[in-house]
């Protein structure tokens, strides 16, 4: 991995240290809920913090998703008036 690293450095790319990435890696861990929380939490690898990740972001995304649709039927069952204002709260 660290010849990719070196390569890419050549070729006018930014190098990023073993440092940084494990600074990087470090911080995604303490992000991740599902890992944060667990027991495991001492030392996680990092293909299985990435796959963690993720699930997580389209945990996320399945969320939102779930979310807008919510939104979607409520302002189709408020009058008008109660709707222009949940938009205009919404757009701020």
């Amino acid at each position: 991995m660290s010849s990719r690293r070196s390569r890419s450095g050549q070729s006018g790319g930014s190098r990023i240290s073993d440092d940084q990435i494990n600074d990087l890696v470090s911080k995604l861990q303490q992000l991740l809920p599902e890992i944060r929380n667990s027991r495991r939490s001492g030392k996680v690898s990092a293909s299985t913090l990435l796959q963690e990740t993720c699930n997580y972001i389209r945990n996320l995304h399945r969320e939102v998703d779930d979310l807008s649709e919510r939104l979607s039927e409520l302002l189709a069952t408020t009058d008008t008036a109660q709707a222009a204002v949940i938009r205009s709260l919404l757009s701020q």
